[in-house]
């Protein structure tokens, strides 16, 4: 499911209108209807209010299940969490978070024909 899908279930199990997420964020009602029509990729902050607004915590519009996922007492086997690939994947997120929005969603489309070619080649 993608990001703009799940804000808007929530929302509708919520039985809160885009009108009620606008109030609550600051966010404009057409800026959310963009979001959840796959149309804008929110930045983080953005998710953080959309979370707020929805009374949950950030994992819960990122994760589907009761519980947050366990993550190991060390950080070990998780990618992108100590070393190299810690350092790289900070770079990557500091990164992206200065990118406009155009080219996140620029990003964001490039990596979604990567998977879905990866998955019809199968």
């Amino acid at each position: 499911m993608h990001i703009g899908e799940r804000l808007q279930t929530l929302r509708e199990e919520k039985n809160l209108s885009q009108g009620d997420i606008e109030n609550r964020t600051g966010l404009l009602r057409c800026y959310i209807s963009r979001v959840e029509n796959g149309h804008t990729v929110p930045a983080i902050e953005t998710l953080e209010k959309m979370a707020r607004a929805l009374d949950m915590q950030l994992y819960q519009l990122l994760y589907d299940g009761d519980e947050p996922p366990r993550a190991s007492k060390d950080g070990e086997g998780q990618w992108g969490s100590t070393g190299k690939d810690g350092r790289y994947f900070n770079k990557l997120r500091r990164s992206l978070a200065k990118a406009s929005e155009r080219d996140r969603d620029l990003l964001l489309g490039f990596a979604q024909r990567r998977v879905s070619s990866r998955h019809s080649a199968r």
